[in-house]
């Protein structure tokens, strides 16, 4: 019986590569044990893996349990993840673009004329000649027209919408907030100008692709670029006429 015992764990430790080794190898780190396919014997399969399989050693299973991969993470989340809708804005006409037109106006230099009708604002120069912008104007029963003076400037200005406005607004539905701090999500954009006592406004705006069109409730917008441009060209009380 003795015989026989000790010739089947001969046979296992051949098989395996097994080489008497000192006890603190016992968990030291070994090359995976290859089963073949045609060993069907009850005490290989005892080895834990179907034949064929090719078992880890165990500080690898350790890693494996504790802590799974991180690419596996992150290809799950993106599986799962629903993709994002790309919104496709319409692109500004460039005819509404800055550039230096010929002028025959009777407005002194420095003059700021905004025609409501073509959505075009000009700031007269000399020798007939005007810097003209695209601008967003009052959609229909917001038209106005009139003579002010810029009373105010700011950079990256707070809103506050009239209550008038917020009760129109909510009546469509649409909250307005009574106060939005300065900022790229402020409807005012960049840079505002103010004119005379009236709530209207030559601003910026984050929605360039209105640029051109009746879409404001009076006031006069302008792409974030043009009205900064604006704002280093003209000073407090320059004269403003709306026709």
């Amino acid at each position: 019986m003795k015989r026989v015992v000790f010739s089947v764990f001969g046979a296992v430790a051949v098989f395996a590569g097994v080489t008497p080794s000192a006890a603190g190898d016992r968990y030291a780190d070994r090359p995976p044990v290859m089963v073949s396919p045609d060993l069907s014997a009850p005490w290989v399969l005892q080895l834990g893996n179907a034949p064929g399989i090719v078992r880890q050693n165990r500080q690898q299973q350790r890693l494996r349990t504790a802590q799974p991969a991180q690419p596996d993470r992150v290809q799950t989340a993106a599986v799962q993840a629903p993709a994002k809708r790309m919104v496709m804005r319409p692109q500004i006409n460039p005819i509404y673009l800055p550039q230096e037109v010929a002028y025959d106006g009777t407005q002194k230099p420095g003059t700021i004329v905004i025609d409501t009708t073509q959505n075009f604002l000009y700031l007269v120069e000399k020798n007939g000649k005007a810097r003209r912008y695209g601008v967003g104007t009052g959609k229909p029963g917001f038209e106005w027209s009139g003579t002010h003076k810029i009373t105010n400037k700011r950079e990256w200005p707070d809103w506050r919408p009239p209550a008038q406005m917020i009760k129109r607004e909510a009546a469509k539905g649409r909250y307005l907030p009574t106060y939005l701090a300065g900022g790229i999500e402020n409807p005012l954009g960049a840079r505002a100008l103010y004119l005379g006592t009236t709530e209207y406004r030559i601003h910026g705006t984050n929605q360039p692709w209105t640029i051109g069109g009746a879409v404001s409730s009076g006031c006069i917008r302008m792409r974030n670029e043009d009205v900064v441009d604006l704002y280093e060209r003209v000073n407090v009380g320059t004269t403003v006429e709306v026709i």
